[in-house]
């Protein structure tokens, strides 16, 4: 956001700045959902809606899971949230005590950690490493696995990595959880963001695992506010009296919007854009080891590259800033989600067109 408000400033004052270093695709919200939402309001379809969210935006999210997952889902387990950080919240509210652990990949969203801050409970980074593709393994949860830690929250594809937990790891870490009583927590929200073989949500296979889910990535819905998230059955009645002491209910314009989201032409449209989010990474894939920003671990979904920038010093902070000053493009600091190694590493959101990427890069070899 430093970046961010730096980059708009110079903006203001007449620079040309590209933008990538914020997490949101460049895409416009697709013209069916856009017209649906105008037309929920034309009707007075403004009043609250139950707290967990409408019947209809349910049972269309469970028949999603069937087409999308092979995935048969009731859709009295589908909470419909204020986006996906109000799906965590609840998930942490529902399931951690204050004072107990939740294990966190560093680097990850950052996010997550004051989540489980405000919860009143205790984040834990666990390190993980590009040989393991930047996700944990079942072994290192077990090692940080204390008798204080309750859960462990996930990401596949993962802020800012890109990379994505394969079903057999993933198998294997529930199972380690599952054995000590714990809770896993997965965040899906780039899931429909994946370039080659995506696998099927963690809801077709664990239905004790809680899963986050989003409108606004793939579905290009940042600024509605709308997320969802796939319980266990024991928490239904729970995490609906929650959502309503907590949140009343999430926006009923948006929710009527994203019913259009399951329309066939919107999905062709959507699925066009994620092959063009896959040339955009494959452009950068190339072009990025040539200006000594070495992406260790390759991204197979969501719209980010995690690159180690040592090569150019000790500091990515002092380095985006530079790059900022220098190039005009605005990227972000590995320190936002390593408390760890961040300093190392910078993430490139390639949230702007192809032209607007290969004039990034030619800015990028005359500063570096």
């Amino acid at each position: 956001m430093d970046i961010l408000a730096r980059a708009q400033a110079a903006e203001r004052a007449g620079a040309d700045i590209i933008h990538l270093e914020v997490g949101e695709p460049d895409f416009p919200t697709p013209p069916g959902v856009i017209a649906a939402g105008g037309s929920a309001l034309a009707d007075g379809d403004t009043r609250y809606t139950p707290a967990h969210g409408t019947g209809a935006l349910r049972a269309a999210l469970a028949a999603d899971y069937g087409a999308r997952h092979g995935a048969e889902i009731d859709p009295e387990r589908i909470v419909i949230t204020a986006g996906a950080s109000a799906a965590i919240l609840l998930a942490l509210a529902a399931g951690v005590n204050p004072g107990e652990e939740v294990l966190l990949p560093d680097p990850g969203y950052a996010c997550n950690r004051q989540f489980v801050a405000a919860r009143g409970a205790c984040p834990v980074a666990i390190p993980v490493h590009a040989e393991d593709g930047f996700q944990p393994t079942a072994e290192a949860i077990a090692a940080a696995w204390g008798a204080n830690t309750r859960a462990v929250l996930l990401a596949s594809p993962a802020n800012p990595t890109g990379t994505c937990l394969s079903r057999a790891r993933l198998a294997a870490i529930v199972e380690v959880v599952r054995a000590r009583g714990g809770l896993v927590i997965m965040d899906e929200i780039y899931a429909q963001i994946v370039f080659e073989d995506p696998e099927p949500s963690a809801a077709a296979a664990f239905p004790d695992v809680v899963v986050i889910n989003s409108f606004s990535k793939y579905f290009a819905m940042t600024g509605w506010r709308l997320g969802w998230m796939v319980v266990p059955a024991a928490w239904v009645e729970p995490v609906r009296r929650l959502a309503q002491n907590l949140f009343v209910a999430p926006a009923t314009v948006a929710q009527t919007a994203a019913l259009a989201a399951f329309d066939a032409g919107t999905e062709a449209l959507l699925q066009a854009r994620v092959q063009e989010l896959r040339q955009r990474r494959d452009l950068l894939l190339e072009a990025l080891p040539g200006l000594g920003l070495e992406v260790q671990a390759r991204p197979q979904g969501a719209f980010y590259l995690y690159a180690d920038c040592t090569a150019h010093g000790p500091d990515s902070e002092v380095l985006c800033a530079r790059i900022l000053d220098r190039a005009g493009v605005a990227l972000t600091p590995g320190t936002d989600f390593s408390p760890s190694r961040g300093r190392d590493y910078l993430r490139i959101a390639y949230t702007q067109s192809q032209d607007r990427l290969r004039e990034a890069v030619e800015r990028l070899a005359r500063v570096l």
